[in-house]
């Protein structure tokens, strides 16, 4: 497995940089001579070579035409925007507040064909009651400190389980069922949905007991959409996974999970223990 989820966005960061040096070299400039021509302290550009920090628009148009090199501008903003995109903070996500991640998550679900979602914290948001989902999320909007539109981000859920053409498998660690995120009331009405949406066609749902004999260790929360592309939630950001290596990884770790997973009336059963240790 990867060391960590990022790597794909630090490898494609330091992809940038290389660039940017092989094109201060291929002009025949020093980092000092680079600099100088920037009108910045030397120091910035030894952080942009390695990667420790991101250029700006403006910063690739000053090195780029420091080098002289105007056909490429465009190309490199472009690289530099979609390397930014794939390690995205979320109090800068969700600093106009979490309506409208809401709905960039429902246009990425929408053009999903089959979504593989492993959770080991919380029910993913397909699966979560509009009162477990309002206690979720006004926990997440005390601790980043964003605006509350929690009402209008619970409104714009998605409906994908109820529509043809979409496919949910998820695996579920049993703490999920158990870690008490919402008050009991909430917490056994999202329990009872659990049981309710099992029976659908468009979803599988495993769930991996405490007391399995672990193959794969307990993992980050992340969601495979088709082959393309793998969302991984931290604690401070969303980052999206595209290279293929890493694709083929969290794939495998995806497997290894089903195999520790039970569905079915055994996943049942614990869905009922859980509701019964709220009574």
């Amino acid at each position: 497995m990867s060391a960590s989820p990022s790597s794909s966005a630090q490898a494609a960061r330091e992809a940038l940089a290389v660039r940017l040096q092989h094109l201060r070299k291929d002009a025949g400039l020093t980092g000092k001579d680079l600099s100088a021509r920037c009108g910045w302290h030397p120091a910035k550009t030894t952080r942009i070579q390695k990667g420790d920090a991101p250029p700006s628009d403006a910063d690739i148009r000053a090195w780029r035409a420091a080098c002289d090199a105007d056909d490429q501008a465009d190309d490199l903003i472009a690289t530099a925007r979609a390397v930014d995109s794939m390690h995205l903070e979320w109090r800068r996500l969700h600093r106009d507040g979490m309506r409208k991640v809401q709905q960039d998550w429902n246009t990425l679900h929408e053009q999903t064909r089959v979504c593989r979602v492993y959770v080991s914290n919380v029910p993913p948001g397909f699966f979560q009651t509009p009162s477990f989902a309002t206690a979720l999320m006004e926990q997440m909007t005390r601790f980043q400190g964003t605006p509350n539109d929690v009402a209008e981000a619970v409104a714009a859920c998605s409906r994908f389980l109820y529509e043809s053409g979409h496919r949910y498998v998820v695996l579920m660690e049993e703490s999920v069922l158990r870690y008490r995120t919402a008050d009991p009331e909430a917490m056994r009405g999202q329990l009872r949905h659990l049981l309710a949406v099992m029976p659908l066609a468009s979803v599988s749902l495993g769930i991996i007991p405490f007391t399995t004999q672990r193959t794969v260790w307990p993992l980050e929360a992340f969601c495979l959409h088709d082959d393309t592309v793998a969302v991984v939630e931290t604690l401070t950001a969303e980052i999206k996974v595209t290279q293929p290596r890493e694709l083929a990884d969290y794939a495998k770790a995806f497997v290894g999970l089903a195999e520790m997973s039970v569905p079915g009336a055994a996943a049942r059963d614990l869905i009922r223990a859980a509701i019964d240790a709220l009574e």
